[in-house]
């Protein structure tokens, strides 16, 4: 690999997401790798759909893809350097929103994983954008890609210089700001959720900033039964999105 060129996105379910949203007028110099001594019809649908868009394919061994992707790429890795669109302005995403909007805010978590899964959570439920700040917080890359399933591709990921002025703005639009923690009183079952709302999550270990928490109109709890005192902040994520949803369909 040259030291240019990234991941862009490794496993089936990744690339074919990114070919089919056109990788190669999004990355230069993009090719596609595929495992060598390898006849699994899905690469080959993989390798015939990669040379329909122009994109060069290339055999490799499985110890170099695993040197490149760290193993679980199915045989199947593009590389390339990112092309980084300007990312969408959020005044002009608001001003878009036919319906009621739902924004995902994200307060530095730094886990990949994480990430690409708040993505796929988020999408799943119909928000309109997820926003992370620029500093301290992980960005989109492959593993984020492969964890969001297709969702990176569609739902707007938007990083901003300083979170707290972006969350003063979103209140100025009219958006109720509510955070997430383990020690609020009031449980997310007990809130409204129907009207112009952004939900606010902390990190994986230190939760909301305390300049974060001072930008929410509330903070808002789930009600642990178990012995763990807190979820993975994907999995809060999509239970608080979810009762969002909830909410807005019986409102409907």
């Amino acid at each position: 690999m040259k030291a240019a060129e990234e991941v862009v996105a490794f496993g089936l379910h990744a690339v074919r997401h990114a070919l089919h949203e056109g990788v190669a007028a999004t990355t230069a110099d993009a090719v596609l790798l595929l495992q060598s001594g390898r006849g699994d019809k899905r690469l080959l649908e993989v390798s015939r759909l990669a040379k329909s868009q122009g994109l060069p394919v290339r055999m490799s061994e499985r110890s170099e893809l695993d040197r490149i992707a760290g193993g679980r790429h199915q045989g199947v890795v593009i590389l390339g350097r990112e092309r980084h669109a300007d990312q969408p302005d959020l005044a002009t995403l608001l001003e878009g929103i036919d319906d009621t909007p739902l924004l995902l805010v994200l307060d530095g978590v730094q886990d990949p994983h994480n990430l690409g899964a708040c993505l796929r959570s988020a999408d799943a439920a119909g928000a309109h954008a997820v926003i992370v700040p620029r500093r301290r917080a992980a960005g989109m890359g492959a593993t984020v890609r492969k964890v969001a399933a297709g969702a990176a591709e569609h739902i707007p990921l938007i990083a901003v210089a300083n979170l707290a002025r972006t969350m003063r703005f979103l209140s100025d639009q009219g958006l109720r700001l509510l955070g997430t923690s383990e020690d609020a009183e009031k449980s997310v079952f007990a809130a409204d959720l129907t009207g112009p709302l952004a939900l606010v999550m902390g990190s994986e270990d230190k939760g909301l900033r305390r300049l974060t928490r001072e930008h929410c109109d509330e903070l808002l709890s789930l009600p642990m039964g178990g012995s763990v005192e807190s979820l993975n902040v994907s999995v809060a994520a999509g239970v608080f999105l979810f009762e969002a949803v909830r909410q807005r369909q019986g409102a409907g």
